[in-house]
């Protein structure tokens, strides 16, 4: 195998066992099995377990594309159409990459050091982006001045959580709904809330 082609198979090795245990409980020895070569080997390719989980890290943001929505997004004149795509995006996203959101999970847990700089990788940019769209759309006078930071951050904060739910926590507290079903019933009170009256 070719040097950028074990690499790749180190990073998606890495963030399976890191998903699926945590950080802290796999060991060199395991990523280099779950790869089929020596520890020895896998040293050439990355010099320290945290090199490999800062690998993984960066990884994720190549896998989140975001930018295509994004930039159909920064003309939408409808708030309630904005809200929907991010939370429809960020959705789809964690259906197909269940491992990102349990990488997510245990490194908050875990309190690991990446802790922050993976939710900033991960979370921020979409938090950074609706920030943005609610000051235009309020300049625009499509909705009233709140604190945009943090409406964005709880609204990012609230899809994230219903991917959570979905994935890891599904039928927790009684009653399972469907993530789809909390957004449709969540946007409008998001809406409702940036409303000029």
């Amino acid at each position: 195998m070719i040097s950028e082609d074990r690499k790749k198979q180190i990073i998606y090795e890495a963030m399976r066992l890191f998903a699926h245990y945590g950080y802290d409980v796999v060991t060199i020895k395991q990523l280099a099995d779950a790869c089929g070569i020596s520890e020895p080997a896998l040293y050439r390719h990355f010099p320290s377990k945290e090199a490999i989980y800062g690998a993984v890290l960066e990884s994720l943001k190549s896998t989140l594309d975001y930018m295509p929505l994004f930039e159909h997004l920064k003309t939408e004149s409808e708030p309630g159409a904005v809200l929907m795509a991010l939370a429809s995006h960020i959705l789809d996203f964690f259906n197909r990459h269940r491992e990102t959101y349990r990488l997510l999970l245990y490194s908050t847990l875990r309190e690991h050091s990446k802790a922050r700089k993976i939710f900033r990788e991960v979370r921020g940019p979409y938090v950074d982006f609706l920030t943005q769209q609610l000051d235009r759309l309020h300049a625009e006078g499509k909705i009233r001045k709140k604190n945009n930071e943090i409406t964005a951050r709880c609204f990012v904060g609230m899809v994230f959580d219903c991917a959570l739910s979905s994935s890891l926590w599904r039928g927790f507290q009684g009653q399972v709904y469907e993530p789809e079903e909390i957004i449709a019933n969540n946007v409008p009170i998001f809406i409702e809330g940036l409303s000029i009256r």
